[in-house]
């Protein structure tokens, strides 16, 4: 049997990726609701925000916007709203989306000064006729539903985006390693899905830059019959594949979470090379019958799930993981 890499070069020089199965042993069997996983190991929080509405009886929807509104206001979390990493500007610009089981969508993109952009985002979904607004309109558009304006820079982030002016890196303008999304998915009782996604975007990046956490289908999205995924880590390449729509495509076609989140990762590291560099994308996804799936280019992504007595972080295995 090849190795992951060989397996790799195969599929570039055919420019079709089936990868190779590489079964996570913490995905877990189909269960019903309820169930809510976010990405990371601060999902932990968002979960618990949103299991009480979830064990309350309460809607998938609500639960994953409670849930993201966790880290949001956590200036401890550096990769999501308040306390989160400016731009090279030192502004802090925020991006976020929602979407439920019948496909209504809600995104903000290149906010500032709220606190709460995922229920922005929400009002979006649910007030307007639009899926996104950006910039100064979604501005506007939340001063009329009555957010309230803030600064999102702490101390601590002020410092560190002094020290990294002080530093003069030669990157353009971002520090890769700092891109942690939220992204949070729950199933109800009454079986429907929801996803959230939130973030400040990746640290010291050029300012105008936007990621794929507002775009449907790139770093969230949801198909109430079939399943929902959510994604993070390098934006960019999460757009480049559509990341999030390509996992429930995948489950449409009859994969489970965890293959079409494989197959998914393994056409981003198709075209990486051998080495992914400082290139990281993890993809999580659960079924409408209560089935989880997760995947990453690289070491290190780990995702939070509660269901049942189960409230723990899973360690996911990378596709550059082992040779």
């Amino acid at each position: 049997m090849p190795t992951r890499r060989q397996f790799l070069t195969t599929c570039a020089l055919a420019a079709a990726v089936t990868p190779q199965t590489w079964r996570s042993a913490n995905a877990a069997a189909g269960h019903g609701g309820p169930l809510v996983v976010s990405t990371w190991n601060f999902g932990r929080q968002a979960n618990a925000a949103a299991w009480e509405i979830l064990a309350g009886g309460g809607s998938a929807l609500d639960a994953v916007e409670q849930g993201a509104r966790v880290p949001e206001s956590d200036p401890d979390v550096v990769s999501v709203g308040l306390g989160g990493l400016p731009d090279r500007e030192g502004r802090v610009t925020l991006d976020a989306s929602i979407m439920d089981h019948a496909g209504r969508a809600g995104s903000v993109c290149f906010l500032e000064h709220f606190e709460h952009p995922v229920s922005i985002a929400r009002r979006v979904m649910e007030k307007t006729p639009h899926v996104m607004l950006a910039g100064d309109g979604a501005r506007r558009f939340a001063l009329a539903e009555g957010f309230t304006e803030r600064d999102l820079l702490t101390e601590s982030s002020r410092a560190a985006w002094q020290n990294w002016r002080r530093e003069a890196r030669e990157a353009p303008g971002a520090d890769s390693e700092r891109h942690d999304t939220l992204g949070i998915l729950a199933l109800d009782r009454t079986g429907r899905l929801a996803g959230a996604c939130t973030t400040s975007g990746m640290a010291f990046k050029m300012h105008g830059r936007v990621g794929d956490s507002p775009i449907i289908g790139a770093a969230l999205y949801v198909d109430g019959k079939v399943g929902a995924a959510t994604a993070t880590g390098h934006g960019e390449y999460v757009m480049r594949t559509v990341g999030s729509f390509l996992v429930v495509e995948l489950m449409r076609q009859g994969r489970t979470p965890q293959a079409a989140c494989e197959e998914a990762v393994a056409r981003i590291a198709a075209g990486l090379g051998s080495d992914p560099g400082e290139v990281q994308v993890g993809l999580l996804a659960i079924s409408v019958d209560g089935r989880l799936g997760a995947a990453c280019v690289r070491s290190g992504f780990q995702y939070a799930v509660r269901v049942g007595a189960r409230d723990e972080i899973v360690d996911v295995e990378s596709w550059f993981g082992v040779g």
